[in-house]
């Protein structure tokens, strides 16, 4: 069973970015009949919040991605002390007593000469009689993982394809900081061993970390993970701008986005598959794969989304949004009005046409009159509307705007919206005769 993961750390909003991370991670397991877990990194105590942590779930949930479950690393510490120590112990984990400001010297010093800053393992060079003195005078550790720079790590992407890196080129990475406190390589391979995710996929920025974690999982003695990585989002100047790359479900929601044409646009994005509009979430899983995906940068622009929404919403059945809308809104109703929404909070409004009070826009009161015996004449049918403005057209010789815009104000008092056609059998016989003049 495919078994994916979600793992941001809770100390602010998500963006684009990282929800098309989510959605292609919940894809991938849905589509397979699999499980999507939620993992809070939230290792750095300081910046992580309660309140970000409920944003990301809120966002997931508004999205329709719930994970089927969640874990936090602020509560697995026992497991990453545990699995430092297993690393220490076979020589694959290393302290080191170096200050930031000596560390920041080595690397200026290798840049200066060429040379990539790679860390110089001068710390395993210090005796045990260093270590204690270092200690005494107030240090205390960092701690690293040692690579094994003899072995070249390989992996096929599920994105990229062949990945090859030479691991001479990778530097030893610290695990640990002096504080005690946790980075993110050693943490994460530590819970994906634990919590049996068999697929990561992330985006591309992560490439370098995962051939140093490919190292970790072999020294834990575990097979590691299925890995693919998404090419970045751009933004319409091919650079993703702050302002769009930090844009959210607080944004679109405001905008009356639909969840749904947010995950149509982001699923689609980087596919050799056009994006459309969908009804529903599950309708992206039928032939979901990572193979659709290429390596070129995607490109997003959130202006992209509200046209999408609005087709989105036009494929909709009643029965997909009836819990947002006014209970006493029809099938019939739903129908006649869907096409014309840009956003679904305007259903309320056309369904108020409908339903009235209206004040009608009387512009042509003796065309009107005219229009109120005609129609009082007329037996009532779902076809009303076309038998009603064929006998105008006779009677009258109107044509076009002429004919059709004053029925229009009189009706419903607006100069636009949905088919007059779909709307007058729906107002009802007495009601449009009301407003027509009667």
């Amino acid at each position: 069973m495919i078994v994916t993961r979600f793992a941001p750390s809770p100390t602010g909003r998500l963006h684009a970015g990282n929800i098309r991370t989510a959605l292609v991670n919940w894809l991938l397991a849905r589509a397979s009949g699999g499980r999507f877990l939620l993992r809070l990194d939230d290792t750095d105590l300081a910046r992580s919040t309660a309140e970000s942590a409920q944003s990301i779930r809120d966002d997931l949930a508004w999205l329709g991605c719930p994970p089927d479950d969640e874990v936090k690393q602020s509560d697995r510490f026992t497991l990453y002390d545990d699995a430092l120590q297993r690393l220490a112990a076979q020589g694959r984990a290393y302290p080191c007593y170096e200050t930031t400001e000596e560390l920041e010297l080595k690397r200026r010093v290798a840049l200066s000469r060429g040379l990539p800053p790679i860390y110089d393992r001068a710390a395993l060079a210090l005796t045990e009689t260093d270590k204690a003195r270092l200690e005494a005078e107030g240090r205390k550790p960092h701690w690293r993982f040692r690579m094994d720079e003899t072995a070249d790590i390989d992996w096929d992407d599920g994105v990229r394809g062949a990945c090859h890196f030479p691991a001479a080129s990778l530097s030893d990475p610290v695990v640990r900081r002096a504080d005690g406190s946790w980075l993110y390589m050693l943490p994460s391979v530590v819970d994906d061993i634990d919590l049996g995710i068999t697929d990561i996929v992330r985006g591309e920025d992560h490439v370098t970390n995962s051939a140093v974690q490919l190292q970790m999982f072999a020294a834990l003695g575990a097979t590691p993970p299925r890995l693919a990585h998404l090419a970045l989002l751009t933004g319409a100047d091919a650079a993703l701008s702050k302002r769009i790359g930090s844009e959210g479900v607080d944004a679109w929601r405001e905008r009356g986005i639909e969840p749904v044409a947010v995950a149509a646009l982001l699923a689609r994005l980087g596919t050799s598959q056009p994006v459309e509009p969908l009804a529903r979430l599950a309708d992206l899983l039928p032939g979901f794969a990572l193979a659709h995906f290429g390596r070129a940068p995607a490109r997003f622009d959130p202006a992209d989304l509200a046209s999408l929404s609005a087709r989105c919403i036009h494929h909709m059945e009643l029965a997909d949004v009836a819990a947002r809308l006014p209970a006493s809104i029809t099938e019939a109703e739903w129908q006649a009005i869907r096409g014309n929404l840009t956003r679904l909070d305007e259903a309320a409004a056309w369904h108020a046409v409908i339903a009235g009070p209206v004040t009608p826009v009387i512009e042509e009161p003796d065309y009107l009159a005219t229009a109120r015996a005609t129609l009082a004449d007329l037996e009532w049918g779902d076809d009303v509307w076309s038998r009603l403005v064929d006998a105008l057209k006779t009677a009258t010789g109107r044509k076009g705007k002429a004919l059709f815009l004053p029925l229009r104000l009189a009706l419903t008092g607006q100069p636009h919206g949905p088919e007059m056609a779909a709307l007058l059998p729906l107002i009802g016989r007495e009601e449009a005769l009301r407003r027509l003049g009667g």
